[in-house]
């Protein structure tokens, strides 16, 4: 089944999955996923380019994607494939993946027709199988004007050239400390950031460093800082990076100064830190921010 959106001003490609914690719960999910989520409940309407199966829990990702107002014309269903799965485990409080393969989002068709996307988000996870690196190329031939890829290194489902190759073409990257040091090994973060920008030629990076908070790097040598607001109780990690890119991307899209959009990404990735798993049902969630936002992150 392929999606028939032809014209598409933000589109998000890659995995939708079910996280497993030890705990039994099963919580919807794929940083993808999360991101168009979150981007959804912010007012925006994010074509997700993902696939299931034709199985209960294909059923419930469609399902949860009507309950929450998301277009899910660019979700394909896999006869064969099953929904994926990701088993997660904690050591101290820090999480762990086993990302079971194949799944379905491993073989993303190139939706018919296009869409034609303004802005593409997507990972380098999915880069993973032929099929949907296949599929992303497709998307991004159509040249959006902005593409912002959001690096996840998960062994041993990466390699390292494949995901250094995604970065030419985009615009925008994020990327954890681990991740910079696996991708551009060397001496001082600065230089090492400052040669990807200028290898790949991109407009900026965007550094996440955990409970230190994150940077914004930009091609004129600005540097751009925010800094976590703790949270109450911090339930779980799983999400918090999905919640900054989310707040990063509405902050592009909206017009908003670098440094406004990562001070407003960090409050959002702080608060997703105290609820378990990286989605939430409940539109009041958001309200809050949208209220301190103002009238530029309302609908």
């Amino acid at each position: 089944m392929r999606g028939d959106s032809s014209n598409q001003g933000l589109c998000v490609f890659g995995e939708v999955l079910f996280d497993e914690f030890p705990d039994g719960r099963r919580v919807l999910g794929g940083a993808p996923f999360n991101v168009a989520w979150h981007l959804a409940a912010f007012g925006e309407a994010p074509l997700l380019v993902s696939r299931v199966g034709e199985d209960a829990d294909g059923i419930g990702v469609r399902r949860s994607m009507r309950g929450h107002g998301m277009d899910a014309s660019g979700l394909q269903t896999d006869p064969k494939l099953p929904t994926g799965r990701v088993r997660v485990v904690f050591e101290d409080s820090e999480p762990s993946y086993d990302i079971v393969h194949p799944a379905a989002w491993d073989a993303i068709a190139a939706p018919a027709g296009g869409p034609r996307c303004s802005f593409l988000y997507h990972g380098s996870l999915a880069l993973r199988d032929a099929a949907s690196r296949d599929a992303l190329q497709a998307l991004r031939a159509g040249k959006p004007k902005t593409v912002f890829v959001d690096v996840n290194l998960r062994p041993p489902w990466w390699n390292r050239d494949q995901v250094l190759a995604s970065l030419d073409g985009a615009q925008w990257v994020k990327l954890n400390q681990h991740e910079l040091d696996a991708l551009a090994p060397g001496r001082t973060a600065e230089a090492r950031i400052a040669r990807l920008i200028e290898t790949h030629g991109l407009e900026g990076l965007l550094v996440t460093a955990g409970e230190e908070g994150a940077a914004m790097y930009n091609a004129q040598g600005e540097v751009f800082r925010a800094h976590t607001i703790p949270a109450l109780e911090v339930v779980d990690t799983v999400g918090a990076g999905d919640a900054l890119s989310s707040v990063t991307i509405l902050g592009m899209m909206r017009g908003w100064p670098l440094q406004t959009t990562l001070e407003r990404a960090q409050a959002f990735a702080s608060a997703i830190v105290g609820r378990r798993g990286a989605t939430v049902d409940d539109p009041a969630f958001y309200q809050p921010f949208i209220v301190a936002w103002g009238h530029d992150a309302a609908l």
